[in-house]
């Protein structure tokens, strides 16, 4: 046994099935995809009650957009800072730092009386999440050795992941119908409860077998970059792309990343070191990631918009429908691991984003009959069974091959991706249906305006995911049939 395996507290060998996981194993899985789920369902738990939170603590109308981007900023900046954190401090111990202050935000943000502890509260949710996540994920993969047994655990983390997503806005809705929308933020506090109980007593602490210091210049520049690229993708979608403040964000961002690049290549102890960054599993796996994350929610986001602008449908119908569609990702996430063993991960990947892209593709022949529904339930149904697919091969791909001791790292790059693209892919995709939409307007109705705008969006949405399949199968896929697709 290693002397990772060792401080990561692995069982024994002749302590696990060779078929099948341990009673231990099976326990803290269960711990872990459970706190996935609550993480997964906090991105989108409050987006039904916005409007009603507003009205209950003075939020004006333009201000409500800083609910969703004071959680947004922390999420995904945090995000590779904390994974490799956890690396060095140790995963379960940051784990139950995240889900307690979680616990703690939520407390607050549930009894909250003006929107500044409200959004005190989001950026404090934002953090949380920013180390839970990876943590938790890395836990996973360290959890359980490389192979199908990893694949079984990030297959059902898929499943839960995309469940918590679908789940969030429904969750929410009936809370915010039947409570109050402060039981949105007041449920985590005793699933969190029950996460502690379960961490403390099943899930061993692990951490990097040497210890080494942070890397302090590393870890402000790709902070500052990150967070200021998410603050420029946001404001893009809530002031439009041809505001000059976007620009200068993005500026900031280039500019802060690139250094963070050149201080990694020079640094004794790198925060990312550049031979993980340029490995080719890990950039484009998350790339692959990236892809389907980002085109899965505009699609959610476009489909709405059509639901209720063009059908007329309200919130809660619209938000049930689309969310049973959402089915598919749970049961594709638990059969995944079967296919990822046949082909490999970096293959599915690929496959999966063309079955997305096809999916999602049906949506172009939306119309404004009723029968539009129908489509949008068979369209969003394939296109989520593959992005569940996808999610589980572009988690395998980036973090197979990496020792335990950077599996922080691995992990925080992937749910780096995943914050990343939550963030881009509405502004992106909004951009363009806004702009059809503004051109259609000119000679026909409304209705048909934003159906038209809706059908550019599906259209820029399929074609990007086409592209990400074949730029995945390029350097990828096809690689790794040769045995380099690991470099």
């Amino acid at each position: 046994m290693s002397d990772v395996e060792e401080r990561a507290g692995a069982p024994a060998a002749s302590a696990v099935d060779q078929d099948g996981m341990t009673g231990r194993q099976k326990l803290a899985l269960a711990v872990l995809l459970g706190a996935q789920f609550m993480l997964a369902a906090d991105f989108s738990i409050l987006t039904v009650s916005l409007p009603v939170i507003g009205d209950s603590l003075g939020f004006s109308l333009d201000s409500l957009q800083w609910i969703t981007t004071a959680f947004a900023l922390p999420a995904a900046g945090f995000t590779l800072l904390f994974g490799r954190i956890a690396d060095l401090a140790g995963r379960r111990r940051m784990f139950l730092i995240g889900i307690v202050l979680l616990a703690v935000a939520s407390l607050v943000g549930g009894l909250a009386n003006s929107p500044e502890v409200l959004l005190a509260a989001r950026v404090a949710q934002g953090v949380a999440t920013a180390i839970s996540v990876p943590s938790a994920l890395s836990l996973m993969t360290t959890t359980f050795p490389e192979g199908p047994l990893r694949q079984k655990a990030l297959g059902l983390n898929g499943a839960l992941v995309g469940a918590g997503f679908s789940a969030g806005a429904l969750l929410g809705g009936v809370l915010t119908e039947s409570l109050s929308w402060r039981w949105s933020f007041l449920i985590n506090v005793p699933v969190v409860v029950l996460l502690v109980i379960g961490t403390l007593m099943v899930i061993p602490e692990g951490r990097a077998a040497v210890r080494t210091r942070l890397d302090v210049p590393g870890a402000i520049t790709v902070t500052g970059g990150l967070l200021a690229l998410v603050f420029g993708i946001t404001t893009a979608g809530h002031e439009g792309w041809g505001a000059s403040s976007v620009y200068l964000w993005l500026a900031v961002a280039a500019v802060l990343l690139v250094a963070f690049w050149f201080i990694e290549l020079n640094s004794a102890n790198p925060l990312a070191p550049v031979r993980v960054l340029k490995r080719g599993s890990v950039l484009w796996g998350n790339f692959g990631g990236f892809a389907t994350i980002a085109m899965a929610t505009a699609t959610s986001f476009a489909a709405t918009l059509y639901m209720q602008k063009v059908l007329g449908f309200s919130a809660f119908t619209t938000g049930v429908a689309i969310g049973l569609p959402g089915i598919a990702i749970i049961v594709a996430g638990t059969i995944a691991p079967r296919l990822l063993a046949r082909l490999g991960a970096p293959a599915v990947l690929s496959l999966a984003l063309v079955v997305q892209s096809l999916g999602f593709a049906v949506l172009l022949g939306l119309s404004d009959s009723d029968m539009g529904a129908v489509l949008v339930f068979v369209g969003l149904a394939v296109g989520f069974f593959a992005h569940a697919y996808a999610i589980v091969a572009y988690m395998v791909s980036a973090t197979s091959g990496l020792p335990d001791e950077e599996q922080g790292l691995a992990t925080g790059l992937t749910t780096m991706s995943m914050q990343i693209a939550i963030t881009l892919g509405i502004p992106v995709i909004s951009a363009v249906i806004s702009a059809r939409t503004a051109a259609l307007e000119k000679t026909g109705s409304e209705t048909d305006a934003v159906l038209g705008g809706v059908r550019a969006g599906v259209l820029v949405d399929a074609l990007f995911l086409l592209a990400a399949a074949a730029i995945v199968w390029l350097f990828l896929a096809r690689k790794a049939r040769t045995g380099k697709g690991a470099l």
